[in-house]
């Protein structure tokens, strides 16, 4: 059974070596182009180069992330970008954007492209195609149940990555439009403002809150420990660890805890979970723990409605309030720069400790039933619950650790030191070998070398990453060896074997090509509806019923494609409907915001594509002629002018937990957005009616939507 790989993520160079140091098999990161998280530190290109170099000495790859939607304007840039990222021998890049997935493997055949899980591949087909489009690795989904991802590792020849602890997005990843639409901040360009961790109601038709707490779409944060065996046993490829938005401390804890997990698993038969260090992982960062859809979790235990940050740990309790000054009983040690949140009936207190007093006496560390007191701004009431949200003494501790550079690799060496022969000394990390020939052995005319002084030169690794695990001599006796050659040839040594870890990808870059049809220019209107009249007058209508004389619009989510009639025509929105079905066209959320992406998915069907509803007119129009420019032909675009655009895909079902069919989303400026349940799914809508009257025509788009379905 090939060992599951631990995939750690690292924000910036101080968390990869944190992610390194506690034992990772892989990392994944971003430059400071194209990454879906544009807010963490990220990495020039001289260290993109450095990351790499680091990685590879430990044995550990780097995938690095490009997984945005990508413009017209963007593409040259991109693939320089793309070119720099094989010539430095990243292992893989994960991509988002369809187009620049088959321009890539096209033009450089030899670099490894893992779908991104913006791609929202969640069923057997969209993994099947993404195989077929020359991806060697696929994130799922994070609702994608464990049934599934078994059933998929079964049927397919790509590597199955899914998500194994960390941050989860209520919405579908790719789907999710509520930051671009509302905030103007896209997700899907790695700047979400993270709408799903805000204030909001749940009400009914009459205006009332039917929720607890004020954080009804903030989720638990997803922990796989209790389950990690299933995910192995099922022959998962890699588990990924959420957090490049994350610090250094909480990058080392939550990967040494998986580490110790996994690790325990294959020599034992059974994980166990460090107790200690998953203390440590509530301390640093913790929402709650969930289980996820992976493990068809109760929705009730998915959402944490009371907080959408750190929750903290209890650490005691307000027992005074006095003029600006408050007394706290400890339940627990706190030191000097903890950081600490009182929890309030109206909003939270946060404070800093940058000084507090024990009987009346500054102090830099309390302890268990002590009673500290410190200033206040604020009127807190008695009894009030104190959380500890910052352990200072906890992150000066990992630090340390990750700074003594605890990860070792294990070598054995063997000398050879024959009179008359060349002194030879070999090195072996059991993947590499190497070794290096020194001058001809003489016999001592003074004082010979001992097997001690040779083991004692030979040992002087320093700080580096090895560690000698077993060293075997073979010396004659009454023999002479300069100090100063044996220092030499063994620092030869460890750069010919640091040369031989920091393999090569060989670089290939070729010509990209496609073939696409020409398309018609024409002036055509399209509707969406949920249900047929004879009142409808336009050239296309879409519906989600069966009906004559329409296309039938699937839903972006889709458990399987088995029981469809193949002779009918449908809208698909998701990329497993082109392994199955041949009459298709694509609906807006396949993220089409390029010419290449509509180059790839006419050559792969497409009779009609529907555009990203993210793209103003000039955007499209340079994507038309950029279109025409490159392939001499002219696309067959759609675009959305009018309806209520859906701005969130969300697995949990809100009717159900609500017990309500008729409810509505409630921000914190009163706006309303309708929710909708159609097969288990919730969908989430904008509220207000869009509406574009640009002429879309005489840029070259053919065809125009009115939405109507809600």
């Amino acid at each position: 059974m090939k060992k599951i790989e631990l995939l750690a993520p690292a924000g910036n160079m101080d968390s990869l070596i944190a992610a390194v140091q506690a034992g990772c098999d892989a990392v994944y990161l971003g430059g400071t182009l194209f990454s879906a998280r544009a807010f963490a530190g990220n990495f020039s290109n001289e260290e993109l180069e450095k990351a790499v170099s680091y990685c590879h000495l430990y044995g550990v790859k780097v995938y690095v992330t490009c997984n945005i939607l990508v413009y017209e304007h963007e593409v040259e840039r991109f693939l320089e970008y793309i070119d720099f990222l094989h010539k430095i021998m990243a292992d893989a890049v994960l991509i988002q954007d369809l187009g620049m997935l088959d321009l890539v493997h096209k033009t450089y055949p030899n670099l490894e492209i893992h779908a991104s899980t913006q791609m929202h591949i969640h069923n057997l087909d969209g993994v099947l195609m993404a195989q077929k489009l020359g991806c060697r690795r696929v994130v799922l989904a994070r609702e994608t149940p464990i049934e599934v991802i078994e059933d998929i590792i079964k049927k397919t020849n790509v590597e199955i990555e899914i998500f194994g602890h960390g941050s989860l997005c209520v919405s579908y990843s790719g789907e999710c439009l509520f930051s671009s639409l509302i905030g103007k901040r896209s997700g899907n360009r790695g700047s979400c403002v993270g709408s799903c961790r805000l204030p909001y109601n749940i009400i009914d038709s009459y205006g009332n809150k039917l929720n607890k707490g004020d954080y009804p779409l903030s989720m638990k944060d997803l922990n796989t420990l209790d389950n990690l065996d299933k995910l192995i046993n099922i022959g998962v490829t890699s588990l990924k660890i959420e957090g490049r938005m994350k610090s250094p401390e909480y990058v080392y804890t939550v990967t040494k805890l998986y580490r110790l997990a996994i690790d325990s698993y294959y020599e034992k038969g059974k994980v166990i979970v460090d107790k200690k260090e998953l203390d440590n992982l509530t301390r640093l960062f913790s929402r709650g723990f969930t289980k996820g859809y992976l493990f068809h979790e109760d929705m009730s235990n998915i959402i944490n409605p009371i907080r959408p940050n750190h929750q903290g740990i209890y650490i005691g309790k307000v027992i005074d309030y006095n003029k600006g000054f408050i007394k706290i009983r400890l339940a627990d040690d706190v030191s000097i720069n903890d950081g600490l949140r009182i929890i309030l009936d109206d909003e939270d207190y946060g404070i800093t400790l940058n000084e507090f007093y024990l009987d009346k006496k500054l102090v830099k560390e309390g302890h268990q039933n002590d009673v500290i007191s410190l200033k206040v701004n604020k009127v807190i009431p008695v009894n009030s619950k104190v959380l500890l949200t910052k352990d200072i003494s906890l992150i000066n501790e990992i630090n340390n650790i990750i700074k003594s550079n605890p990860r070792k690799v294990m070598v054995n060496i063997k000398v050879k030191a024959k009179t008359d022969e060349s002194l030879e000394i070999m090195v072996s990390d059991n993947k590499h070998e190497v070794k290096v020939l020194g001058n001809i052995i003489s016999k001592a005319s003074n004082k010979p070398i001992t097997k001690d002084d040779l083991e004692s030169k030979i040992s002087k690794i320093g700080d580096t990453i090895y560690q000698i695990n077993q060293l075997d001599i073979m010396m004659d006796d009454n023999i002479f060896i300069p100090f100063k050659e044996i220092n030499e040839l063994r620092r030869e040594l460890f750069d010919k074997l640091n040369q031989e870890r920091l393999y090569k990808i060989d670089y290939i870059k070729e010509k990209y090509d496609i073939k696409v049809n020409d398309f018609e220019k024409k002036k055509l209107r399209s509707v969406l509806v949920n249900k047929v009249n004879n009142d409808l007058d336009y050239d296309i209508i879409y519906s989600e019923n069966y009906d004559d004389n329409v296309v039938i619009k699937l839903p972006k989510v889709m458990d399987n494609y088995d029981n469809l009639d193949l002779n009918k025509e449908y809208l698909i929105g998701e990329l497993g409907g082109f392994n199955k079905l041949k009459n298709v066209s694509c609906d807006y959320s396949f993220n089409v915001v390029n010419s290449y992406t509509v180059a790839l998915l006419h050559s792969l069907g497409a009779k009609r594509i529907t555009l990203s509803l993210e793209l103003i007119k000039g955007q499209i129009d340079k994507l038309i002629k950029a279109y025409y420019e490159r392939y001499q032909k002219h696309p067959n675009l759609e675009i959305i002018i009018s309806g209520y655009r859906e701005v969130m895909t969300l697995k949990t079902n809100l009717n159900k937990i609500y017990h309500n069919d008729n409810i509505y989303l409630q921000d914190r400026f009163n706006n309303k957005y309708k929710i909708r349940e159609v097969n288990n799914l919730t969908y989430l809508y904008e509220p207000k009616k869009y509406y574009s009257d640009d002429d879309y025509y005489e840029i070259g788009v053919n065809i125009l939507r009115d939405n109507k379905e809600i």
